[in-house]
């Protein structure tokens, strides 16, 4: 998507409610130059949304203080040794909350969301090996308080993988 598309949904669901930011065009399309290489210079992020790189930069640090964007590397996990990932269905009794807790604290999951539909919770994991997920899903995530079932989904080949809803 280019800058122009982004500019004509400035006024679109993203704008505030007292509890959410308001991400305005200029913003967004900051984080487009910034999906495209988050290495990218405030001085050629300035040039292509028509502000002055003093004006980006403060811009920038204001959407990774209000929690509206995070600049991080995202590695391959076959390359840094995590030869097994899997999303896991989780059916929970009670109250999601505690179990989803307690899942966002374990280094495995990676990915934690409550959902409408045949699962509560949906949990990706990645792991070392099939023996690491097995134990993290057997040992850990099974054991947890509340947790009355789970179905796993092992990941054959990952297809695509993108972080760029953001700008859409």
């Amino acid at each position: 998507m280019h800058s122009e598309e982004v500019a004509s949904r400035s006024a679109d669901s993203r704008t505030g409610n007292g509890s959410s930011p308001t991400v305005d065009a200029v913003s967004l399309a900051i984080i487009e130059q910034l999906q495209e290489d988050g290495r990218r210079p405030y001085a050629s992020i300035g040039k292509a949304v028509g502000l002055s790189e003093a004006a980006v930069r403060q811009r920038v640090q204001k959407l990774l203080d209000q929690g509206v964007m995070q600049i991080v590397a995202v590695t391959d996990p076959l390359t840094v040794g995590f030869r097994r990932q899997a999303m896991v269905g989780i059916n929970v009794e009670g109250d999601l909350d505690p179990v989803a807790e307690a899942l966002t604290a374990m280094a495995e999951c990676e990915y934690v969301v409550m959902t409408a539909g045949s699962f509560d919770l949906m949990v990706e994991i990645v792991c070392e090996d099939d023996d690491h997920l097995l134990e993290v899903i057997n040992r850990r995530i099974r054991t947890l308080p509340g947790v009355r079932s789970t179905e796993s989904f092992v990941y054959l080949k990952l297809k695509k993988q993108t972080y760029m809803w953001g700008t859409r």
